[in-house]
């Protein structure tokens, strides 16, 4: 079988090589020294090839081996191993393909390019102070020859005993040698040209892989220019995805492509800097790639791109896009910025479950964390020396909060969220429109920014506000009303009509017999003035209640009664049972009041929706209550109870108090039980 064969002990020759043996292909690479051997990662699949070879004896290996292909993956500056390559492959039907190294022409700082050693070391002679030579210890005979400038050389060489001969042989003393195996950092860059006081740093256009931005970043934090030697234009080749496109069709089977991603979502806090923990600073100065809502990325600049997205369905292709580019064993790290606390009202969440999927079903690679903020409402607490462990927090920003007067009713202290001044006029407003005119607003406008100010408003000052901008309030009731987490609203405080409505004695057995509890769903059939329906709605605004009723005045008083207690989590339903029904979400739970003689189908309906609903029904006429036993064997139930009530509550008469009698009802309660389970 033939091999593949890789010439280059460089970055990407090993990449290649990683590549190829994740994918069971078997290869030779062929490296100059023992050190590149030891770069090589063993595997089965690799067997490497050590020490120089010129044209003829590359040729006789490359007739005794018949390889596949030749990857000529090789420094851009191996001017004289390339050359030989291709002299040795000519008369030989093995291809040729040359592995360019990505370029990377950034322009930032002070950067002037030269097209050869000898023009770079002509605009040298004419500067001062220490220069940083990172071209190579086979570049140094040019730059030596010089005597002044070779005193004022600090060179960067590998750490091999043939670099460092090279050293002395050009006479450079071992202050100026530096001796260190890369990748290097931006910051270990910087450490350097500070450390030797360099006044100008030599580098060839290395590319990406040799480092050679993190380079020109550390020259502009320094604030010293950058000598580059461009690259020979001769030696223009192919992509290391064309490569790989090349390979696969030699090959006749795909390579597993791709580096791995370090994720990191983080929180940002208000939005100015300063806001940032030490650990968001540390991840966002390290971003290869930053995403966010614009006004979030925009102080900052990552090591390749930044992107205004802040939705998974913009987030997700991005990053597979930037993971398929990466060469293998190659990893980056992309960092997404979310206001506030990552925890807090974010929409960290949903991304995050997005990219977790991602990671699980391997359309990503790589890892996933997140980093908290300071959210707006804790920092807000404590400009106004407040606590808010004691408070209720809500938000406004992006959603409509339903029965946000209620809320404030309730609390001494309640901190909102705002989406802009529009939202701080809604509070006025509702402020106002329920008798709340002597809260206290606090706001924090632009919190963190200069020009944040802390306002102590009025509802009628929240109405006269016109800056724009974000918003955090802390609102002061100093008349709260404890929220009541019973049923039991008075019969009397109901707006009444000529429809029935079932007694508060009643509501409150039947409500409780339902077994509700937070987010439920329920159906209040034949709702009639709608007074189940309210008891419902009152105890929490998690739980949503759909009041149905056929009769246009029952309709009219749910409206009024709707109204009265202040409920936006109550739906009137005009219509009849059980077509009402049909478009209605599925309901947790149902309350039977009236049917309207079509009991059976409304049971129907209701089991069709949610076979394990929750039912009470209550039943005051004979017909009805004979139909009980139809009821419970129509469907499979479980925990069924059965109760006759009649209550017979005091009234006053003068100076006596008299029993009156109200009609004896029976309250049947039950879960449906689902198929297949037992009664």
């Amino acid at each position: 079988m033939k091999q593949l064969l890789i010439f280059g002990g460089t970055t990407e020759g090993r990449h290649l090589s990683a590549l190829l043996s994740r994918s069971g292909v078997y290869h030779t690479v062929c490296v100059a020294t023992e050190y590149g051997a030891s770069l090589l990662e063993e595997t089965p699949f690799l067997t490497v090839k050590t020490g120089r070879m010129e044209e003829k004896e590359m040729r006789r290996f490359f007739m005794a081996e018949e390889f596949l292909a030749v990857v000529d993956a090789t420094h851009p500056y191996a001017d004289v191993v390339t050359k030989n390559i291709r002299l040795a492959l000519c008369g030989l039907s093995i291809p040729y393909l040359r592995l360019e190294r990505e370029a990377s022409h950034c322009d930032r700082g002070q950067v002037r390019y030269f097209d050869s050693n000898e023009a770079c070391i002509a605009s040298l002679e004419q500067t001062t102070g220490n220069v940083l030579l990172t071209t190579g210890s086979k570049e140094l005979s040019h730059y030596c020859q010089s005597s002044s400038l070779r005193e004022r050389l600090v060179v960067r060489v590998l750490p091999l005993k043939q670099s460092l001969a090279l050293c002395l042989q050009n006479g450079l003393s071992g202050k100026q040698i530096i001796a260190m195996q890369g990748p290097f950092s931006t910051e270990m860059n910087e450490a350097l040209l500070r450390q030797y006081h360099i006044a100008c740093l030599v580098t060839k256009e290395s590319g990406p892989s040799g480092g050679y931005r993190q380079k020109l970043e550390a020259a502009e934090q320094v604030g010293i220019p950058v000598f580059v030697v461009g690259r020979p234009p001769e030696h223009m080749g192919l992509s290391f995805a064309e490569v790989c496109q090349k390979l696969e069709s030699l090959l006749g089977c795909a390579l597993s492509r791709g580096g791995d991603l370090d994720i990191v979502l983080v929180g940002v806090g208000m939005g100015s800097p300063e806001s940032l923990t030490q650990e968001a600073k540390k991840a966002i100065f390290s971003a290869d790639f930053l995403l966010g809502a614009q006004r979030m990325i925009a102080p900052y600049t990552p090591k390749i791109e930044k992107q205004p997205y802040y939705l998974s369905r913009d987030i997700l292709p991005y990053l597979q896009k930037q993971q398929s580019s990466l060469l293998p064993m190659e990893r980056k790290n992309a960092v997404i910025l979310f206001s506030g606390d990552s925890g807090f009202y974010s929409g960290c969440h949903k991304v995050w479950e997005a990219l977790q999927q991602a990671l699980s079903d391997g359309t990503l690679s790589g890892t996933l964390r997140i980093l908290p903020g300071i959210s707006s409402v804790s920092y807000l607490a404590a400009c106004v020396g407040e606590a808010y462990d004691d408070s209720k927090i809500y938000s406004l920003h992006g959603a409509d909060l339903p029965d946000l007067a209620g809320k404030i009713q309730q609390q001494e202290k309640t901190y909102l969220l705002l989406s802009g001044v529009e939202d701080l006029h809604r509070l006025g407003q509702t402020l106002l429109d329920h008798n709340m005119a002597d809260c206290v607003v606090i706001a924090g406008y632009q919190l963190s920014y200069p020009e944040q100010e802390l306002l102590r408003l009025t509802p009628k000052d929240c109405l006269a506000r016109q800056a724009r901008g974000l918003y955090t309030c802390l609102v002061k009731n100093p008349r709260p009303t404890k929220k009541c987490l019973t049923p039991g609203v008075r019969d009397e405080l109901f707006v009444r009509g000529k429809v029935p409505m079932t007694k508060e004695t009643v509501r409150m057995v039947s409500i409780c017999k339902l077994g509700l509890f937070a987010g439920a769903v329920v159906y209040d059939i034949g709702s009639g003035t709608g007074s189940v329906a309210v008891e419902i709605a009152r105890l929490s605004d998690t739980i949503t209640v759909y009041g149905v009723e056929q009769k246009l005045e029952g309709v009219s008083l749910i409206n009024d009664n709707r109204e009265r207690f202040a409920l936006d989590n109550l739906t009137v339903v005009p219509g009849t049972a059980p077509e009402a029904l049909v478009p209605l979400p599925p309901a947790t739970h149902a309350f039977l009041g009236g049917s309207g003689g079509q009991l059976l189908s409304i049971l129907d309906t209701l089991y069709e929706k949610n076979p394990t609903m929750r039912l009470v029904l209550n039943a005051i006429s004979l017909e009805t209550i004979s139909a009980l036993p139809s009821v419970l064997s129509r469907h499979p139930v479980k925990d069924v109870s059965v109760v006759q009530l009649q209550a017979n509550p005091l009234r006053e008469l003068g100076q006596y108090h008299l029993p009156q009698s109200e009609n004896p009802v029976w309250i049947c309660a039950f879960q449906f039980a689902g198929e297949g389970e037992s009664k």
